[in-house]
Formats: structure tokens, C-alpha cells, sequence
């Protein structure tokens, strides 16, 4: 089968195409069929070694079908999405024609949605769900703050909370692009700043903040929260250097809760992927409630050229690979 392996660390050129055999069937296993993937900021980290671990072949999210299933699980020829549990991290991942995932991190997502836009929803919309109704435990009429909204991730976040009935208030760094995030439902677009919490009117109101710019906004992230607000860190694109020198007694207010999710433990007893409703939201992307359109798509020999946009943040939103 083709696939793209990180030859070494480094910049877009270390994937390297090449050959390797099928993944044999496996008990308690998903071998799927890729027909596209979604691109992650985390398989930049892993293809430059900023990743704790990193597989040989990348790639944590994929669609497709199922190619041998020996538990019985999921029937052959089944849509499915397979996400995390490993891949692209201890386990090959989805830059390739086949893949083997653990069941516990594939779903059904039976769908007439081209692939594109099914490649669009697995990590995006699992994690974007996750953090909302998990960890942040977000309620109708509540104020929600997301940061860093106008990722893949962050209107995802947008599009979920909305429909939930949060009043949603989103950042970016580029004013120009407030109406769009009007436009996904936001009540408005605040800059982002370091120091948010001392700009915004709704300071000390705010029932929940979605981080995703990540450890250099967290603090001032809790600092806008009211008693018993929570806040999410669930994204980096801030860089990934550490908090420097966090005290929680001097830097945290009393009453308000900090919550971390990763996409990682997907699969895990805690987190399991069924309890994520991908089949009805690729319902309601069908129906045009929720929002999966790629803002690029490419073919698997351009993989490199995806990265390199993304490394130069010029993504415009979640992009996708088509096998063909």
C-alpha cells in the first residue's frame, strides 16, 4: 500500500512516500479502508519531534471502510472514522491506503456526505463536542468564551455551542475576520490579547472559556470566569512552550475550575468514542445545521504542501486529503 513516513524530524520534506504492507487483521481491531483524513496541528508537532511520541507512518483521524474487523464489531464494508487511540502516535497512522485501529476508537458515521466532507468532522467535532458537554459542561443561555475560534476546532466549537443555546463570544488575532465568526453565530468577535480578561465587559460574568491558543492565555482565561466558571485548555496555537512559574494559590481564583482535554484519550474507559454522537452530527451537517466544509482539499501526493500551509498558517480551516 502507499504510504508517507516522517524519514526524520523536521520540516514538510521529511514525509517521505513509499511502499509498506497492508496492516494484518488483528483481534479487537478495525482495519480500515482509508478514503481520506483530516490534517492536525499535532502531526505538525509530531512530524518537527515537539510530540512526546510519534509513529512512523502519521495521521490520527481518518474515514473509510471497513476492510476486516475479526471481533465482529463493525460489519466489512461499514463507513467508519477512526480517531486517536494511538494512531499517528504509537501506532501507524492514517497518512496511508489501510490502517489498523483499536475498535474502541472507531465509529460508525454511515453518511451520503462526499468523503471531503466526512474527513472534516472526526477529530474537529469529537474533541469540539467533548470539550463542551464533558468538560465544560456547557447549558443553554450560559456565556461561553472561545478562543482561538477561527481554527478548524474553534468554529466547530462555535457551530455545537450555538446549537445548544450558549451565547458565544469568539477571538482572533485579525479583527478582519469578526464577520465570519458572526456569521457562524457568534455575538461577537473580541481581539485576542494576553490580557482579555481585563478588556472584555463581560469580565467576572463569563460562565466558560474554550482555550485553544493555550498555555500563554490560560491564567488570563480563568481570571474572566465567575465563581464556579470553568475553563478548557484544549489546544496549543500559541506555541507549546510551558507556564512558566504557575502558583495556583497566587494565580488562580478562588471557585473557578481548570479542565485539560487532549483528543489522546479517546478509546479510553473514560472517554469512550461512542459516547461522541459522530452519526448525528454528520446527520446535522447533512441538514446544514452544522458546518463540515473543507477549506481545502487535496490528493494524497500533496500532503507536503498541506503541512507547508499549515506551518505558514494560511489553512483557512480544516483541511483534507481525498485518496483516490
Amino acid at each position: 500500500m502507499r504510504a508517507i513516513v516522517i524519514d526524520k524530524f523536521g520540516g514538510p520534506d521529511c514525509l517521505v512516500y513509499t511502499e509498506l504492507p497492508e496492516p494484518e487483521p488483528l483481534e479487537g481491531h478495525v482495519v480500515i479502508d482509508i478514503k481520506a483524513f483530516g490534517i492536525n496541528h499535532a502531526e505538525m508537532h509530531m512530524r518537527r519531534g515537539e510530540w512526546a511520541e510519534a509513529a512512523r507512518v502519521s495521521g490520527i483521524e481518518c474515514v473509510g471502510l471497513v476492510a476486516s474487523c475479526p471481533g465482529g464489531e463493525f460489519p466489512l464494508g461499514a463507513k467508519v472514522a477512526a480517531l486517536m487511540g494511538g494512531l499517528g502516535r504509537t501506532i501507524n497512522g492514517s497518512y496511508a491506503d489501510y490502517t489498523r485501529a483499536p475498535a474502541s476508537n472507531v465509529a460508525m458515521i454511515e453518511s451520503d456526505l462526499p468523503w471531503a466532507r466526512l474527513a472534516a468532522i472526526p477529530e474537529t467535532y469529537a474533541t469540539a463536542w467533548t470539550c463542551l458537554f464533558r468538560n465544560l459542561g456547557i447549558e443553554d443561555g450560559q456565556t461561553l468564551v472561545i478562543r482561538g475560534a477561527t481554527s478548524s476546532f474553534g468554529r466547530a466549537a462555535i457551530n455545537l455551542a450555538v446549537n445548544a443555546g450558549a451565547r458565544v463570544i469568539a477571538t482572533s488575532r485579525d479583527p478582519a475576520r469578526f464577520p465570519m465568526l458572526e456569521e457562524l453565530g457568534a455575538v461577537r468577535g473580541e481581539r485576542e490579547r494576553p490580557d482579555l480578561s481585563r478588556q472584555i465587559a463581560e469580565a467576572k460574568q463569563i460562565d466558560a472559556v474554550l482555550d485553544l491558543v493555550g498555555n500563554s492565555t490560560i491564567l488570563d482565561s480563568l481570571d474572566m470566569l465567575r465563581r464556579g466558571g470553568r475553563a478548557c485548555l484544549a489546544g496549543w496555537l500559541g506555541g507549546l512552550d510551558p507556564i512558566a512559574d504557575f502558583n495556583p494559590l497566587l494565580q488562580m481564583a478562588s471557585g473557578v475550575y481548570l479542565t485539560f482535554f487532549g483528543s489522546f484519550v479517546f478509546g479510553t474507559p473514560g472517554f469512550p468514542l461512542s459516547d461522541v454522537p459522530l452519526q448525528e452530527i454528520a446527520a446535522q451537517v447533512a441538514a446544514g445545521r452544522l458546518r463540515a466544509e473543507p477549506s481545502r482539499v487535496f490528493a494524497f501526493e500533496d500532503v507536503r504542501e498541506a503541512h507547508r500551509l499549515m506551518e505558514a498558517n494560511e489553512a483557512g480551516g480544516k483541511m483534507v486529503v481525498v485518496n483516490d
